[in-house]
């Protein structure tokens, strides 16, 4: 018979392999706010965002492989065939996140555990692989298997688009702590050592900060050039860097090429 003290182990065990699947099975309701929204309209707060990356980011040449790793409720998805990007798919771990998708009308998005998913895609078969708010969802130990079955199936000069937690940042602990999945966040350094340790090429890393897009938005992205200079000056101090390349957001977008 088993004492109390390996039964409570046993069950810490459990616990520590279950508590994903807790949360991810109520991923989009079990929240102040539900995550998804109810009619297609409702990514419109997102389009500014996610168009900026579409346009900056993604190839030109709009027949690319691409797949949407932790793709969600399809935003990026919705939004990247309005721009004419046909050939790509999102794969997401949650049923909540890829039911939300279907009654959105976004077809193409299905339900997967995102680490035996990547495992059985073929080697060099995508042009971009797109993680938005995932890496941090891994331990280390994950990460740099993932890290690796990306370079795998990446062509070359394929890239990986990331966006995750800013450790960086002042308030990098809101988004790091904003949801009890993340084990991490990460830093331009911190991406740099797992990247590029790993083959991959380049490493670029970006702000996240407001898109204008409108006279709301444009007051937002001019008061957050001067709380950026700010900020600069109070690295600079601190440090003596003028802080150039510091990255203040919240969050920080990546792209790294094979």
């Amino acid at each position: 018979m088993k004492s109390k003290v390996d039964k409570f182990l046993d069950a810490e065990r459990v616990g520590v392999n279950d508590y994903r699947g807790r949360i991810y099975g109520r991923y989009v309701t079990a929240r102040t706010q539900e995550l998804a929204p109810s009619v297609i309209q409702g990514l419109k707060p997102r389009a500014a965002h996610l168009s900026k990356l579409i346009r900056l980011h993604f190839p030109a040449n709009r027949n690319v492989a691409i797949l949407d790793l932790g793709c969600g409720h399809g935003a990026l998805i919705h939004f990247a065939r309005e721009a004419g990007y046909q050939n790509i798919i999102g794969i997401d771990h949650s049923r909540q996140q890829v039911d939300a998708a279907r009654r959105l009308g976004i077809e193409g998005v299905r339900q997967a555990d995102l680490l035996e998913e990547i495992s059985a895609i073929s080697d060099s078969s995508l042009d971009v692989l797109v993680t938005l708010d995932v890496i941090e969802h891994f331990r280390k130990h994950e990460l740099l298997g993932f890290t690796d079955q990306v370079l795998r199936v990446l062509r070359t000069k394929g890239k990986w688009i990331i966006h995750t937690p800013n450790a960086e940042s002042p308030f990098g602990a809101r988004i790091r702590y904003s949801d009890l999945t993340h084990e991490m966040a990460f830093t331009r350094e911190s991406l740099s050592q797992l990247l590029l340790s790993s083959g991959f090429t380049r490493l670029v890393c970006y702000e996240d900060g407001p898109v204008a897009h409108g006279a709301m938005s444009a007051t937002r992205w001019l008061l957050w050039k001067g709380i950026r200079a700010g900020l600069r000056l109070w690295f600079a101090i601190e440090t003596g860097d003028l802080g150039r390349k510091a990255i203040f957001t919240q969050n920080l977008l990546a792209i790294a090429e094979k």
